[in-house]
Order: C-alpha cells, then structure tokens, then sequence
C-alpha cells in the first residue's frame, strides 16, 4: 500500500480507516466486502449482456475502446470477455505472455463476438477496440493525439500506429467521415494493481485523453487488471477481492491518480493460466461489463 501511494505520489486518508477497524489491523482481509457483488448470478448478468441491443437504428455495435500503459492486459481482457460470452475458451486478440516496456499491439483493430455457428451465426451488438500501449517520450507508443481522434472515429480499421508521428488528415488511416456506429460510445483505462511507477509523460497522455472524452461527453470508466498477482489473498480465492484492505486502497490511489470515481473503477482477474472457465473469473468480468453496456447506452441515445 505504502509503495503504491509513493508510486502516485499520492496521500489518500480513508474515512472509514479513521474509525474503529472491523478486523484485526493487522488481518489483510476485512471481516465483511466494502462492496457487494452478487456473486451466484452469473448467468443473470450474461444473459443480460448477450441480449443488449442499441436502441438507434443507425448504430449496430456499441463501441468500447480500451486505452492505458504498456502491459495493463488491454488484450487480454477482451479475449477474457470473449471466454464469458462465449462460454468457452478463445483469443480473438493476440497478446503477449511476456513482459515488456513495448506495445505487443500495434494497430487499431475492432474485436468483435461471434454469436451461433455454421450459417446462421451473427456478431453480439458490443465490440472493443484495442489500440498501442501508452509509453514514456513523447516518440515513443501511441500518441495521446491519435486516441483522441479515434474517440470521434477518425481512426480507421487496421491503421498501423506510428510512435515518431501521429495521425494526420492527409494519411490513409484517418476517416473525414466517421459515422455513429465508428464513434467510441464507452472509454475504458486499463491499469495493472502490480504496475511500477508509472512516469509523468504517460500520465500526462492520458490526461489529455480524459479530457479529450469528457469534452466529447463520452462515458469513462477504469479496469484495474492483475489482482490475484496483487494480493495473496485474492489469489487464493477471488471472492476476497472486495475484502482485501490492500487492493481497496490501491483502488482509491488509483482513482485518485486516473481521475475516475471509484464507483467506475473495477477490478477484474483475466484469463491467463487457465484452461477452463471459472465462475468467479467471469462474474468479476461480467460485473464491469454490464456497466459498460449501461452507461454506453445511456450515451448512445443522447448522440
């Protein structure tokens, strides 16, 4: 916690830590969660995502694009969120096992889910973009620039991002004329709990990008990704994770740092070493993803 809050640079008091502890201070695990997750009703929470429909005619897919530093799991997520729908294993975004201070992605590319088999399968109405890493220097991942454009939908499939120049009107990639549906409708920061320090020229960038979405009016919200590597005792069981005192403040610090209230902070585990699915893996998943779909929504209908 200590080097979290040194890391941000940060001095965050808790209210609640002011008053008489509901465990043992030195017991990392609260005796009751700070925030409730209803945890058996899984199949609830997907079937309420696999039925979402935008209500505007003109918009096929609601559209979340995923930005944050280098090694968040930005890849890794969408692939974890294709598992849950799914409901099986699957990698429709390639990413990287090892660790690295380059972006393993390097293009825009939409993910999108395939729904049914054979000829009569059609793609769920939610999809993700996935784009380059944010790195430290200004030549070096993606610009804040060309994130911003692709908030308006400026960015087109499959540009390949240029670290030494951003995106331009005159280059190929860019789009005069997005439409509603090329529009991003929910911004989402991915951010690691095991990060290291995380210098001032990406928080920078992404400043830039946070403002750029709330001009726009844009929904905002924030994953905090690598939880069980975080805490002992959410590695041991998931369920844990809205008990443990350790990953509760770094969701304040990291709200704090990011900008974002922590009622839209979630934390979330990604498939990585598993072979099957797991239900408390997929309700952590499930948890963040309906407020997606609902605050993407509420932003569609105003546009």
């Amino acid at each position: 916690m200590y080097l979290f809050r040194k890391m941000w640079g940060l001095s965050i008091t808790d209210p609640e830590d002011s008053g008489q502890p509901t465990t043992d201070p030195e017991d990392p695990v609260l005796d009751e969660p700070w925030r409730e997750l209803r945890w058996s009703e899984k199949h609830q929470d997907l079937q309420y995502v696999q039925e979402y429909k935008p209500v505007k005619d003109e918009i096929r897919y609601l559209r979340v694009l995923l930005y944050g530093p280098v090694g968040a799991g930005k890849s890794s997520f969408i692939n974890s969120v294709s598992n849950v729908i799914r409901g099986r294993m699957t990698i429709p975004a390639l990413a990287s096992a090892t660790t690295s201070d380059k972006s393993f992605t390097k293009k825009y590319e939409t993910h999108k889910f395939i729904k049914g088999r054979g000829s009569s399968k059609t793609f769920y109405p939610l999809v993700f973009n996935d784009i380059m890493g944010l790195e430290d220097g200004e030549i070096q991942g993606i610009h804040a620039s060309d994130i911003n454009l692709a908030l308006e939908g400026h960015v087109k499939e499959d540009h390949k991002f240029n670290p030494v120049g951003p995106l331009s009107e005159d280059d190929p990639g860019y789009n005069p004329t997005p439409s509603a549906d090329d529009r991003v409708h929910v911004l989402v920061c991915v951010m690691s709990a095991n990060a290291p320090e995380i210098k001032s020229s990406v928080l920078q960038k992404m400043k830039s990008v946070r403002e750029t979405a709330s001009d726009l009016g844009i929904p905002q919200m924030a994953l905090m990704t690598h939880i069980d590597d975080a805490c002992e005792k959410t590695e041991k069981n998931l369920r844990n994770v809205y008990k443990s005192k350790h990953l509760k403040k770094k969701m304040k610090d990291f709200s704090a740092a990011v900008g974002i209230p922590m009622n839209c902070v979630f934390p979330v585990k990604n498939y990585s070493a598993e072979i099957n699915l797991n239900d408390d893996i997929d309700t952590l998943i499930l948890s963040a993803l309906r407020k997606m779909i609902d605050f993407g929504a509420d932003f569609i209908e105003k546009i």
